[in-house]
């Protein structure tokens, strides 16, 4: 992340650098300088993530409510210091960085398997050595953020790039992040999120000018430095021969020293500054073209570069525009930036939706990813949002980047919009979007429903409240979606789902588990991303739902769910489940009834199946392979049509690109064959 090399650097060669600095004290003389003006931080969002969740338990899928109180102490304390905050998540990935994202992916696949494996060995969740954050922790802060009153962004360009403009446009106080990539952009002060104490508002200062003094550059070589030093833009691989001329020269000048790779290279990359011109570097081709790209990246609007002359980049196309009203694309753009929807966006704009890591383990093959479980509800909103021309003058694809065990990313899956309709006939995007009259809003809603294939339900569940409608909607869509999900699964869902309502952050603060079971893990994963799923659908069709009732801190908790699970798996009784309580048993009753009501009516009858939860336990071959086996039939055009039996996806063609078979039956397919 960032420059390679350069916050090492900094940090152990170059001490003066950094700076300790009180944050109150900067707001007081930013509030100076500035006439009275409200001093402001530019939050990077993602680098806070790790120092945000600070929960003890966190391979459960999140201790969502904790989780929320943390934010909220961490907004607090800047208020009561008297700054402002604006917070930035990104919220698309440029092509020229697509490679660097699948590298992390891929890395981090890794590094989810080194933690099933320790929970497989163990039985408990491993050390915060190897913490990895929980699925979908990015797009639900920011929901969380707004939620508390927060200005929140989300980025439709170069995510550190818009932090650094905001920055420098609006004059802020500092940039709180944790990349140095801020250390070469001309903006506000980078501040280390990494050092921040919020019990004395102190932390690091990363001092650019402090930088330039050592290395003996202008503030405008910084970007050539970064480039030639390797980024997101310019792999070190391409550097090589780079590296090793600049270090054999700089140590001819017998000045080798510790950190002489990032000395050697302002070396070089002064002795090139005179010429004012990056053509001079001594680069071949394709390397310059790189270099030159990684340049034009930290040049922020109005600023001059003498290195190099860039002309103002074109404006962003937007790849489905054709397909789209105008009204629309204009208000998805608005609604993301905000970061009031998600998915949408990116799908109009870019032609492509990517999502994270989830915990999925990869020795399971009993379950299928949650990429797979899902890809019927994308294909929907693609369907919705994507109306393909009369005259058949185009086919519409849609790119997915989903990480997952066995997925290569070596290139999208191709993904077809299905057909989409609802009982009224096709629904008109303006209406479900600008439209708030009831008829309008009956008709998001049964859109909504259709998405998820439960149209024929969505006046069955008007006695429950928001938060228990979406548990419903996503609890009875993976019960006909997955066929290896049990009665004692469903059981674990619904009771945790009814118990968090009444239980505040210390409470759940309190649940323990006896050990920790990799498929309660994966599980736990599953609703979460279901979740964003459901969220997707939300802004899709013109929010039937509050936002709010959708969140997972209105919904879920991973210790509570993990205690549920195990329980449930042992046998125990919904008296049990529910602690005692009589209100709290009739709800989950309720609940449950109108689940398996839903699930028979689609001929799918959820069998009792208890997994054995012993930490190392043995499999059951024979019960594994019978849980493969289908336990209904979906019928044409009827709801419910499980991920391995879906008759819909038979009738369908299949694409073929490159010679590679995809959609909906090749992901099928090829999770079959890896099991």
């Amino acid at each position: 992340m960032g420059v390679r090399g350069l916050s090492n650097f900094t940090e152990t060669c170059c001490p003066e650098t950094c700076v300790n600095v009180d944050l109150r004290q900067m707001a007081a003389d930013h509030r100076k300088s500035r006439h009275g003006g409200a001093p402001t931080l530019a939050v990077d969002g993602m680098a806070c993530l790790r120092h945000w969740y600070g929960c003890s338990a966190w391979v459960h899928g999140g201790q969502w409510k904790e989780y929320v109180r943390a934010l909220e102490g961490f907004c607090a304390a800047f208020s009561a210091a008297g700054i402002r905050l604006v917070f930035f998540f990104d919220g698309t990935v440029e092509e020229r960085k697509r490679p660097e994202w699948v590298r992390r992916r891929l890395s981090v696949n890794k590094d989810v398997a080194k933690v099933f494996k320790h929970i497989r060995c163990h039985g408990q969740q491993p050390g915060r050595d190897m913490f990895l954050i929980p699925p979908a922790l990015a797009t639900f802060s920011q929901f969380a953020l707004k939620d508390l009153g927060q200005e929140v962004r989300c980025s439709v360009q170069e995510g550190d790039y818009e932090i650094a403009s905001y920055a420098n446009a609006h004059n802020c106080m500092g940039i709180l992040a944790q990349d140095s990539d801020f250390l070469i952009y001309n903006t506000a002060p980078y501040l280390s999120v990494a050092k921040l104490s919020l019990a004395t508002m102190t932390t690091v200062l990363f001092s650019r000018e402090k930088l330039c003094g050592i290395l003996q550059l202008q503030q405008t070589d910084l970007p050539v430095l970064a480039c030639v030093l390797g980024n997101d833009t310019v792999p070190v691989s391409k550097l090589k021969h780079v590296h090793s001329n600049a270090i054999r020269a700089y140590r001819e000048k017998g000045l080798g020293n510790w950190g002489e790779k990032v000395f050697a290279l302002a070396d070089f990359v002064r002795g090139f500054s005179a010429l004012g011109a990056a053509a001079c570097l001594p680069l071949c081709d394709s390397v310059r073209d790189l270099v030159l790209k990684g340049m034009q990246s930290y040049v922020l609007p109005g600023q001059s570069f003498p290195w190099a002359n860039f002309q103002l980049s074109s404006p962003k196309v937007c790849v489905m525009e054709k397909f789209v009203n105008v009204d629309v694309l204009q208000a998805a753009k608005q609604k993301h930036m905000g970061a009031e929807c998600i998915m949408v966006y990116n799908l109009l704009f870019d032609g492509a939706v990517e999502c994270s890591n989830t915990f999925e383990d990869e020795e399971n093959s009993q379950l299928p990813p949650q990429a797979l479980v899902f890809q019927p509800i994308r294909e929907n909103i693609y369907g919705l949002l994507l109306q393909p021309p009369s005259d058949r003058s185009s086919e519409i694809f849609v790119k997915e980047w989903f990480v997952f065990p066995g997925n290569s990313l070596k290139e999208p899956r191709i993904i077809s919009p299905k057909p989409f309709t609802v009982s009224a006939g096709r629904p008109d995007l303006k209406v479900l979007w600008f439209n708030n009259d009831p008829e309008s809003r009956r008709l998001s809603l049964s859109t909504f429903m259709a998405l998820l294939d439960l149209e024929r339900y969505d006046k069955d569940f008007y006695r429950l409240d928001g938060p228990l409608m979406a548990v419903f909607c996503l609890v009875t869509y993976m019960a006909l979606q997955v066929r290896q999900l049990v009665l004692e699964d469903l059981n674990a869902y619904l009771s945790q789902a009814v118990c968090i309502k009444f239980k505040s952050h210390t409470e759940l603060q309190q649940s323990r588990v006896s050990h920790v079971d990799p498929r309660a893990v994966q599980l736990g994963s599953l609703f979460i991303r279901g979740l964003t799923h459901l969220v997707a659908a939300n802004s899709a069709c013109g929010s039937p739902f509050n936002m709010e009732d959708l969140m997972p801190w209105r919904t879920f908790d991973g210790l509570l769910f993990h205690s549920k699970y195990l329980m449930a798996h042992c046998s125990s009784t919904p008296e049990d489940l529910l602690e005692g309580n009589a209100s709290w048993i009739s709800q989950f009753q309720s609940l449950r009834d109108l689940v398996l009501e839903a699930c028979t009516s689609c001929g799918r009858t959820m069998q009792s199946s208890p997994q054995n939860t012993r930490p190392g336990g043995p499999t059951n071959k024979e019960d594994f392979w019978k849980d493969r086996r289908p336990h209904y039939s979906g019928t044409p055009g009827h709801c419910g049509s499980s991920l391995q039996n879906n008759s819909q996806y038979s009738r369908r063609p299949p694409i073929y690109v490159q010679g590679t078979l995809t959609g909906s039956r090749a992901a099928t397919a090829k999770w079959l064959t890896a099991v």
